[in-house]
């Protein structure tokens, strides 16, 4: 299942039309509301209702959500009606024609700005999007034995990458599944994010050990910052791998929080001796230790960030993350991310962090 939506339909799930999502259709039908109720409204009485001013606010309403031609012809639709004596909607003192007009021509002018900014924006909304997305590509459903299954719900709004990562990958001593979580959250951690995603990739390929792969995750964030004072960078990570034909995974956890075993009706917190955060230089004075979990048929591994388990609610107290699984233990996997997502939210409905999950599934092998 893929991590994020895409863009369109992220746009309109996170971003109000006031934000910059495009207008509801109510509001492009506001302008030809107040135009047709107020030929309406003097048409059907004999007596003058002095109303003709209302026409002006037609163009500015307008701008809203047209361009610079659809602004100018309701612009000039408003002139129009304003000099047909039988509409009798420009009485003197009633509405000032010349006024009108100004108002008509400034609001085109607006549209046309507005236009070309929001064509300029979509272009660079584009071009961020992509980079993004090429640091974070979508999850697949499956990736070799293992089936996958992500969420992420990055901090910073209008970003799709934040401080938390993971990748699902598969390669000649297995398939490997990283999650983690750099200093800071926002467009100012994709940069490590990219270092920490590049490293692990390619210890997918030609590291066979796992504590041998987290402390290339180490070794690159500590190169990455040795030219920077005070650089301070660093990241909890959490290593899988399920070796090739065996019902069993083994994990490395370098400060992140421990994974969950969903197990029947059951969420088991597996415990293992964890190393520090890659990136501080203590990686080989305290390495982490390599735990082995065997498997059974249905077992599920779930992996968070901080984000899900430090969230508060009003009165302080912590999201119950395992208590909260036992409860969704009958939800499939496909959609437990999103069920727990909402659970979430409506336990904390401010959530100030970056939020990630991932739940993996190893497949029965065919025969």
């Amino acid at each position: 299942m893929a991590t994020k939506a895409p863009p369109g339909e992220r746009d309109g799930r996170d971003r109000g039309w006031l934000r910059g999502s495009p207008p509801p259709r109510w509001v492009r039908l506001l302008p030809l509301a107040l135009l047709v109720g107020v030929c309406s409204a003097e048409l059907s009485t004999s007596h003058a209702l002095d109303i003709g001013f209302l026409l002006g606010a037609i163009p500015s309403l307008a701008v809203l959500s047209y361009g610079p031609v659809g602004t100018a012809a309701y612009g000039l639709v408003v002139v129009v009606l304003l000099n047909i004596p039988a509409i009798q909607l420009n009485h003197p003192g009633n509405a000032d024609l010349l006024t009108i007009i100004f108002i008509a021509l400034l609001s085109v002018l607006v549209a046309l700005v507005r236009s070309r900014r929001e064509q300029h924006l979509v272009t660079v909304r584009s071009v961020a999007e992509a980079a993004q997305l090429a640091v974070l590509p979508p999850l697949p459903d499956r990736v070799g034995p293992v089936r996958c299954v992500g969420l992420y719900r990055p901090a910073q709004r209008e970003t799709l990458v934040g401080g938390d990562f993971f990748d699902v990958r598969d390669g000649p001593f297995g398939v490997r599944a990283v999650m983690g979580d750099v200093q800071g959250h926002g467009l100012s951690a994709v940069g490590t994010v990219a270092s920490l995603l590049g490293a692990f990739r390619e210890t997918v390929l030609d590291q066979r050990d796992l504590v041998e792969a987290a402390a290339r995750l180490d070794r690159r964030l500590v190169v990455d910052s040795a030219g920077t004072e005070h650089a301070e960078m660093f990241a909890t990570a959490l290593l899988l791998e399920f070796p090739p034909g065996a019902d069993a995974v083994r994990l490395v956890s370098c400060g992140h929080p421990r994974p969950l075993l969903l197990r029947g009706t059951k969420a088991l917190e597996l415990d293992s001796e964890p190393g520090p955060p890659v990136g501080t230089g203590f990686f080989a004075l305290s390495p982490p230790e390599c735990r082995t979990v065997e498997l059974e048929p249905g077992d599920r591994l779930f992996l968070a960030s901080d984000g899900v388990s430090e969230s508060r609610d009003r009165s302080g107290a912590f999201y119950p993350l395992p208590d909260r699984l036992t409860a969704f233990a009958d939800e499939p996997s496909a959609t437990l991310p999103d069920r727990l997502w909402k659970d979430l939210t409506a336990f904390c409905p401010s959530v100030r962090d970056d939020v990630t999950m991932l739940v993996l599934e190893r497949v029965p092998s065919a025969g």
